[in-house]
Protein backbone atom coordinates (compact mmCIF):
# COMPACT_ATOMS: atom_id res chain seq x y z
CA UNK A 1 0.00 0.00 0.00
CA UNK A 2 1.61 2.72 -1.09
CA UNK A 3 1.47 6.25 1.57
CA UNK A 4 -0.10 9.02 0.58
CA UNK A 5 1.80 12.00 -1.23
CA UNK A 6 2.38 15.45 -0.09
CA UNK A 7 3.95 18.42 -0.66
CA UNK A 8 7.17 18.57 -2.27
CA UNK A 9 9.29 20.48 -3.70
CA UNK A 10 9.89 20.26 -7.14
CA UNK A 11 13.27 20.73 -8.71
CA UNK A 12 13.99 23.85 -9.20
CA UNK A 13 12.38 25.82 -6.18
CA UNK A 14 8.00 25.59 -6.28
CA UNK A 15 5.86 23.04 -3.86
CA UNK A 16 3.50 21.17 -5.78
CA UNK A 17 0.81 19.54 -3.75
CA UNK A 18 -0.21 16.27 -5.55
CA UNK A 19 -2.70 15.40 -3.37
CA UNK A 20 -5.29 18.55 -4.82
CA UNK A 21 -3.15 18.85 -7.68
CA UNK A 22 -3.40 22.60 -7.04
CA UNK A 23 -0.73 24.95 -8.54
CA UNK A 24 2.82 25.27 -8.21
CA UNK A 25 3.82 27.30 -5.80
CA UNK A 26 6.80 29.87 -7.15
CA UNK A 27 9.32 30.82 -3.80
CA UNK A 28 10.12 34.52 -4.55
CA UNK A 29 13.35 33.78 -5.19
CA UNK A 30 12.49 31.49 -8.07
CA UNK A 31 10.08 34.58 -9.51
CA UNK A 32 13.21 36.65 -8.95
CA UNK A 33 15.11 33.97 -11.16
CA UNK A 34 12.62 34.52 -13.77
CA UNK A 35 12.16 38.04 -13.49
CA UNK A 36 16.45 38.43 -14.46
CA UNK A 37 16.37 35.76 -17.11
CA UNK A 38 13.54 37.31 -19.08
CA UNK A 39 14.97 40.92 -18.16
CA UNK A 40 18.26 39.58 -19.90
CA UNK A 41 20.21 40.39 -16.65
CA UNK A 42 21.66 36.97 -15.75
CA UNK A 43 24.02 37.52 -18.52
CA UNK A 44 24.58 40.02 -21.43
CA UNK A 45 22.58 39.26 -24.57
CA UNK A 46 24.34 39.28 -27.97
CA UNK A 47 21.27 40.82 -29.54
CA UNK A 48 20.33 44.58 -31.30
CA UNK A 49 18.70 47.16 -29.37
CA UNK A 50 15.69 47.16 -31.49
CA UNK A 51 14.50 43.54 -30.36
CA UNK A 52 15.62 44.00 -26.71
CA UNK A 53 13.61 47.34 -26.21
CA UNK A 54 10.47 45.54 -28.16
CA UNK A 55 10.78 42.37 -25.78
CA UNK A 56 11.01 44.31 -22.67
CA UNK A 57 8.10 46.26 -24.09
CA UNK A 58 9.71 49.75 -23.86
CA UNK A 59 12.00 51.25 -21.42
CA UNK A 60 10.63 53.89 -18.96
CA UNK A 61 12.58 57.10 -20.02
CA UNK A 62 11.28 60.10 -17.98
CA UNK A 63 15.06 61.25 -18.06
CA UNK A 64 17.30 60.90 -21.90
CA UNK A 65 20.43 58.57 -20.38
CA UNK A 66 18.74 55.91 -18.31
CA UNK A 67 17.59 53.91 -21.91
CA UNK A 68 21.33 53.74 -22.58
CA UNK A 69 22.20 52.08 -18.96
CA UNK A 70 19.22 49.66 -19.26
CA UNK A 71 20.80 48.16 -22.45
CA UNK A 72 24.40 48.46 -21.71
CA UNK A 73 23.29 46.50 -18.73
CA UNK A 74 21.79 44.18 -20.80
CA UNK A 75 23.28 43.54 -24.63
CA UNK A 76 26.86 42.74 -24.88
CA UNK A 77 28.66 45.34 -27.04
CA UNK A 78 25.80 47.82 -26.34
CA UNK A 79 26.99 51.33 -28.29
CA UNK A 80 25.24 54.53 -27.64
CA UNK A 81 25.26 55.02 -31.14
CA UNK A 82 23.02 51.96 -32.10
CA UNK A 83 19.83 53.64 -29.96
CA UNK A 84 21.03 57.30 -31.30
CA UNK A 85 20.89 56.40 -34.55
CA UNK A 86 17.32 54.40 -33.80
CA UNK A 87 15.89 57.55 -32.85
CA UNK A 88 16.87 59.71 -35.80
CA UNK A 89 15.79 56.99 -38.34
CA UNK A 90 12.64 57.43 -36.30
CA UNK A 91 12.56 53.89 -35.62
CA UNK A 92 12.50 54.19 -31.72
CA UNK A 93 10.25 57.30 -30.42
CA UNK A 94 10.13 58.24 -26.77
CA UNK A 95 6.13 58.58 -25.83
CA UNK A 96 3.94 58.51 -23.14
CA UNK A 97 2.40 54.92 -22.46
CA UNK A 98 2.24 52.70 -19.53
CA UNK A 99 1.23 54.21 -16.29
CA UNK A 100 0.74 57.65 -18.20
CA UNK A 101 4.72 58.66 -18.40
CA UNK A 102 7.44 58.40 -20.99
CA UNK A 103 8.60 55.48 -22.04
CA UNK A 104 11.12 54.96 -25.03
CA UNK A 105 9.51 51.72 -27.53
CA UNK A 106 9.79 51.05 -31.29
CA UNK A 107 8.05 52.75 -33.95
CA UNK A 108 5.56 49.92 -34.17
CA UNK A 109 4.79 49.64 -30.53
CA UNK A 110 4.44 53.52 -30.72
CA UNK A 111 1.72 52.89 -32.84
CA UNK A 112 -0.10 50.04 -31.80
CA UNK A 113 0.24 50.52 -28.25
CA UNK A 114 -1.00 53.98 -27.70
CA UNK A 115 -4.72 53.15 -28.71
CA UNK A 116 -4.73 50.01 -26.16
CA UNK A 117 -3.13 52.36 -23.48
CA UNK A 118 -5.14 56.09 -24.44
CA UNK A 119 -7.94 55.01 -21.26
CA UNK A 120 -4.68 55.12 -18.60
CA UNK A 121 -3.72 59.10 -20.54
CA UNK A 122 -7.38 59.99 -20.00
CA UNK A 123 -7.71 58.83 -16.50
CA UNK A 124 -4.24 60.57 -15.61
CA UNK A 125 -5.58 63.90 -17.52
CA UNK A 126 -8.87 63.87 -15.21
CA UNK A 127 -7.53 63.17 -12.07
CA UNK A 128 -4.74 65.77 -12.43
CA UNK A 129 -6.26 68.76 -14.80
CA UNK A 130 -10.36 67.58 -14.87
CA UNK A 131 -11.33 70.60 -12.76
CA UNK A 132 -8.97 73.16 -15.14
CA UNK A 133 -10.65 72.08 -18.33
CA UNK A 134 -14.60 71.65 -16.96
CA UNK A 135 -16.17 73.04 -20.03
CA UNK A 136 -14.15 72.98 -22.47
CA UNK A 137 -14.49 71.71 -26.18
CA UNK A 138 -11.96 69.04 -25.84
CA UNK A 139 -12.06 67.77 -28.92
CA UNK A 140 -11.55 71.47 -30.44
CA UNK A 141 -8.51 71.57 -28.18
CA UNK A 142 -6.80 68.38 -29.32
CA UNK A 143 -7.68 69.84 -33.04
CA UNK A 144 -5.71 73.25 -32.48
CA UNK A 145 -3.29 71.34 -30.59
CA UNK A 146 -2.09 68.73 -33.44
CA UNK A 147 -2.73 71.58 -36.09
CA UNK A 148 0.64 73.64 -33.53
CA UNK A 149 2.66 70.38 -32.87
CA UNK A 150 2.20 69.25 -36.52
CA UNK A 151 3.05 72.96 -38.04
CA UNK A 152 6.31 72.28 -36.06
CA UNK A 153 7.55 70.89 -32.81
CA UNK A 154 7.04 72.48 -29.44
CA UNK A 155 7.51 72.24 -25.91
CA UNK A 156 4.55 72.13 -23.78
CA UNK A 157 5.88 75.41 -22.31
CA UNK A 158 5.47 76.50 -25.99
CA UNK A 159 2.36 74.84 -26.75
CA UNK A 160 0.10 76.15 -23.74
CA UNK A 161 1.07 80.19 -24.55
CA UNK A 162 -0.53 79.34 -27.95
CA UNK A 163 -3.12 77.33 -27.09
CA UNK A 164 -4.21 80.41 -24.03
CA UNK A 165 -4.52 82.59 -27.31
CA UNK A 166 -7.45 80.94 -27.70
CA UNK A 167 -8.79 79.84 -24.44
CA UNK A 168 -7.34 82.67 -22.87
CA UNK A 169 -9.48 81.47 -19.34
CA UNK A 170 -7.54 78.72 -18.90
CA UNK A 171 -4.44 77.74 -17.56
CA UNK A 172 -1.88 76.80 -20.20
CA UNK A 173 -0.37 74.05 -18.41
CA UNK A 174 -3.80 71.78 -18.11
CA UNK A 175 -3.93 72.78 -21.96
CA UNK A 176 -0.67 71.36 -23.11
CA UNK A 177 -1.74 68.28 -21.01
CA UNK A 178 -4.81 68.08 -22.58
CA UNK A 179 -3.31 68.00 -26.30
CA UNK A 180 -0.56 65.52 -24.70
CA UNK A 181 -3.46 63.29 -23.68
CA UNK A 182 -5.55 63.69 -26.67
CA UNK A 183 -2.88 63.87 -29.34
CA UNK A 184 -0.42 61.23 -29.10
CA UNK A 185 2.87 63.27 -28.91
CA UNK A 186 6.36 61.80 -29.47
CA UNK A 187 9.23 63.62 -28.66
CA UNK A 188 11.63 64.99 -31.26
CA UNK A 189 15.83 64.67 -31.05
CA UNK A 190 17.80 65.75 -30.22
CA UNK A 191 15.88 65.31 -26.66
CA UNK A 192 17.17 61.49 -25.92
CA UNK A 193 20.39 61.67 -27.81
CA UNK A 194 23.45 60.29 -26.06
CA UNK A 195 25.46 63.43 -25.70
CA UNK A 196 23.09 65.93 -26.71
CA UNK A 197 20.92 68.54 -24.95
CA UNK A 198 17.48 69.81 -25.27
CA UNK A 199 13.94 70.72 -24.37
CA UNK A 200 11.31 68.47 -24.80
CA UNK A 201 9.78 69.22 -27.87
CA UNK A 202 6.81 67.15 -29.45
CA UNK A 203 4.95 66.18 -32.55
CA UNK A 204 2.44 63.61 -33.53
CA UNK A 205 3.37 60.23 -33.63
CA UNK A 206 1.19 59.89 -37.07
CA UNK A 207 3.16 62.96 -38.48
CA UNK A 208 6.97 61.46 -37.43
CA UNK A 209 6.43 57.92 -38.25
CA UNK A 210 4.28 58.88 -41.45
CA UNK A 211 1.98 56.20 -40.41
CA UNK A 212 -1.51 56.15 -38.06
CA UNK A 213 -1.92 54.49 -35.35
CA UNK A 214 -2.19 50.99 -35.57
CA UNK A 215 -4.96 48.24 -34.15
CA UNK A 216 -2.37 45.15 -34.70
CA UNK A 217 -2.00 44.48 -31.04
CA UNK A 218 -4.74 44.54 -28.57
CA UNK A 219 -5.01 44.38 -24.68
CA UNK A 220 -4.92 40.76 -24.45
CA UNK A 221 -1.58 40.77 -26.96
CA UNK A 222 -0.21 43.71 -24.70
CA UNK A 223 -0.64 41.49 -21.79
CA UNK A 224 0.70 38.27 -23.20
CA UNK A 225 3.57 40.18 -23.96
CA UNK A 226 4.01 41.70 -20.24
CA UNK A 227 4.00 38.17 -19.10
CA UNK A 228 6.97 36.80 -21.42
CA UNK A 229 8.88 40.07 -20.02
CA UNK A 230 8.03 40.26 -16.59
CA UNK A 231 5.92 37.30 -15.27
CA UNK A 232 4.65 35.19 -13.88
CA UNK A 233 2.43 38.26 -12.25
CA UNK A 234 -1.19 38.63 -10.90
CA UNK A 235 -3.26 40.48 -12.09
CA UNK A 236 -2.32 43.83 -9.99
CA UNK A 237 0.88 43.27 -11.40
CA UNK A 238 -0.29 43.85 -14.70
CA UNK A 239 -2.31 46.52 -14.04
CA UNK A 240 0.57 48.18 -11.98
CA UNK A 241 2.36 47.91 -14.79
CA UNK A 242 0.15 48.95 -17.43
CA UNK A 243 -1.85 51.65 -15.51
CA UNK A 244 -5.40 49.84 -16.98
CA UNK A 245 -7.72 48.73 -14.82
CA UNK A 246 -9.94 45.45 -14.91
CA UNK A 247 -7.49 43.56 -16.16
CA UNK A 248 -9.23 40.92 -14.90
CA UNK A 249 -11.51 40.22 -17.72
CA UNK A 250 -8.87 40.23 -19.71
CA UNK A 251 -6.98 37.38 -17.79
CA UNK A 252 -9.91 35.30 -17.79
CA UNK A 253 -10.63 34.93 -21.41
CA UNK A 254 -6.56 34.32 -21.78
CA UNK A 255 -7.03 31.87 -19.16
CA UNK A 256 -7.31 28.86 -21.34
CA UNK A 257 -3.78 29.32 -23.17
CA UNK A 258 -1.72 30.35 -19.90
CA UNK A 259 -0.10 28.36 -17.24
CA UNK A 260 -0.80 29.54 -13.73
CA UNK A 261 0.97 29.15 -10.51
CA UNK A 262 0.91 30.53 -6.85
CA UNK A 263 3.12 32.49 -4.87
CA UNK A 264 4.02 32.12 -1.20
CA UNK A 265 1.21 34.17 0.10
CA UNK A 266 -1.23 32.39 -2.13
CA UNK A 267 -1.82 34.71 -5.04
CA UNK A 268 -2.62 33.62 -8.19
CA UNK A 269 -0.23 33.60 -10.97
CA UNK A 270 -0.38 33.82 -14.54
CA UNK A 271 2.64 32.92 -16.84
CA UNK A 272 2.73 32.37 -20.66
CA UNK A 273 3.62 28.81 -22.01
CA UNK A 274 7.11 27.59 -22.04
CA UNK A 275 8.64 31.07 -20.77
CA UNK A 276 12.20 30.12 -18.85
CA UNK A 277 11.59 29.54 -15.03
CA UNK A 278 15.33 29.12 -13.72
CA UNK A 279 15.70 27.09 -10.81
CA UNK A 280 16.00 29.50 -7.71
CA UNK A 281 20.03 28.12 -7.47
CA UNK A 282 20.79 29.86 -10.65
CA UNK A 283 23.54 32.38 -9.99
CA UNK A 284 23.25 36.21 -10.91
CA UNK A 285 25.98 38.30 -10.63
CA UNK A 286 26.34 41.71 -9.36
CA UNK A 287 24.78 44.40 -11.80
CA UNK A 288 23.97 48.25 -11.70
CA UNK A 289 20.73 48.82 -12.83
CA UNK A 290 19.55 52.62 -14.12
CA UNK A 291 17.23 55.05 -12.87
CA UNK A 292 13.73 54.29 -13.61
CA UNK A 293 13.93 50.22 -13.89
CA UNK A 294 10.79 48.64 -15.40
CA UNK A 295 11.27 46.00 -13.03
CA UNK A 296 11.10 47.99 -9.92
CA UNK A 297 7.74 49.58 -11.37
CA UNK A 298 5.57 47.11 -12.72
CA UNK A 299 4.64 45.30 -9.62
CA UNK A 300 1.85 45.32 -7.09
CA UNK A 301 3.98 42.73 -4.41
CA UNK A 302 7.48 44.41 -5.29
CA UNK A 303 9.79 41.89 -3.42
CA UNK A 304 10.71 39.22 -5.95
CA UNK A 305 12.95 41.95 -7.08
CA UNK A 306 12.82 45.27 -3.73
CA UNK A 307 12.82 44.11 -0.77
CA UNK A 308 10.10 45.94 1.33
CA UNK A 309 12.35 47.69 4.08
CA UNK A 310 14.89 49.07 0.75
CA UNK A 311 11.88 50.60 -1.13
CA UNK A 312 11.53 54.19 0.56
CA UNK A 313 15.62 54.44 -0.30
CA UNK A 314 14.97 53.84 -3.81
CA UNK A 315 11.46 55.79 -4.48
CA UNK A 316 11.96 58.88 -3.80
CA UNK A 317 9.55 61.45 -2.21
CA UNK A 318 10.26 63.82 -5.73
CA UNK A 319 9.11 60.57 -8.03
CA UNK A 320 12.73 59.82 -8.66
CA UNK A 321 13.92 56.05 -8.82
CA UNK A 322 17.49 55.74 -8.38
CA UNK A 323 20.03 53.77 -9.75
CA UNK A 324 20.41 50.79 -7.93
CA UNK A 325 23.11 47.65 -7.34
CA UNK A 326 21.91 44.13 -7.29
CA UNK A 327 23.30 41.24 -5.60
CA UNK A 328 22.68 37.53 -6.00
CA UNK A 329 19.52 39.15 -8.06
CA UNK A 330 17.74 41.65 -5.27
CA UNK A 331 18.30 45.58 -5.08
CA UNK A 332 20.88 45.95 -2.33
CA UNK A 333 22.56 49.28 -2.89
CA UNK A 334 22.69 52.47 -4.75
CA UNK A 335 25.14 53.75 -7.50
CA UNK A 336 25.51 57.33 -8.36
CA UNK A 337 27.54 58.97 -11.26
CA UNK A 338 29.72 62.46 -11.43
CA UNK A 339 31.73 63.90 -13.10
CA UNK A 340 34.03 67.16 -11.75
CA UNK A 341 37.40 68.61 -12.90
CA UNK A 342 38.27 65.85 -15.81
CA UNK A 343 37.50 62.74 -13.15
CA UNK A 344 34.42 60.34 -13.35
CA UNK A 345 33.77 59.19 -10.16
CA UNK A 346 31.26 55.76 -9.53
CA UNK A 347 29.85 56.03 -6.26
CA UNK A 348 28.43 52.58 -4.68
CA UNK A 349 26.72 52.42 -1.60
CA UNK A 350 25.60 48.84 -0.33
CA UNK A 351 23.28 48.67 1.78
CA UNK A 352 25.32 46.17 4.11
CA UNK A 353 29.06 45.28 4.32
CA UNK A 354 29.86 43.41 0.86
CA UNK A 355 31.24 40.42 0.83
CA UNK A 356 35.49 39.84 -0.77
CA UNK A 357 33.41 38.35 -4.13
CA UNK A 358 30.98 40.96 -4.53
CA UNK A 359 33.22 43.90 -3.86
CA UNK A 360 35.25 42.39 -6.66
CA UNK A 361 32.63 42.46 -9.27
CA UNK A 362 30.76 45.77 -8.40
CA UNK A 363 34.25 46.77 -8.86
CA UNK A 364 34.72 45.18 -12.46
CA UNK A 365 31.23 45.90 -13.45
CA UNK A 366 31.33 49.88 -12.00
CA UNK A 367 34.88 50.09 -14.56
CA UNK A 368 32.91 48.54 -17.47
CA UNK A 369 29.83 51.46 -16.77
CA UNK A 370 32.49 54.13 -16.44
CA UNK A 371 34.12 53.09 -19.76
CA UNK A 372 30.40 53.11 -21.57
CA UNK A 373 28.85 56.39 -19.69
CA UNK A 374 31.90 58.36 -19.15
CA UNK A 375 34.65 57.54 -22.00
CA UNK A 376 35.68 60.86 -22.37
CA UNK A 377 36.92 61.89 -18.93
CA UNK A 378 40.54 61.51 -18.73
CA UNK A 379 40.26 59.70 -15.08
CA UNK A 380 37.86 57.04 -13.51
CA UNK A 381 37.51 56.05 -10.14
CA UNK A 382 34.88 53.63 -8.40
CA UNK A 383 34.35 55.12 -4.57
CA UNK A 384 33.21 52.73 -2.18
CA UNK A 385 30.94 54.12 0.53
CA UNK A 386 29.55 53.13 3.59
CA UNK A 387 25.63 53.45 3.38
CA UNK A 388 24.57 56.58 5.19
CA UNK A 389 20.96 55.24 5.61
CA UNK A 390 19.41 54.26 8.74
CA UNK A 391 17.39 50.55 8.09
Amino acid sequence: MQEPQSDRYDESGGIQDTTTSSPLVLSRRRLNRALLERQLLLGRKCLSAHDVISHLVGLQAQAPNPPYIGLWARIEGFRHEELSEMMVDRQAVRIALQRSTIHLVTARDCLALRPVLQAVQDRGLQGAYGRLLAGVDLAALGAAGRALVEAQPRTFSELGKLLREQWPDRDPQALANAVRTLVPLVQVPPRGIWGASGQAAHTSAELWLGQPLSSSIDSEAMILRYLAAFGPATVKDMQVWSGLTRLREVVERLRPQLRTFRDEQGSELFDVPDAPLPSEDTPAAPKLISEFDNMLLSYEDRTRILPDEYRPLVFTDNGIIKSAILLDGYVSGLWKLERKRGTAALTIEPFAALSGPDREALLEEGNRLLQFAAGESKHHEVVFVESRINL
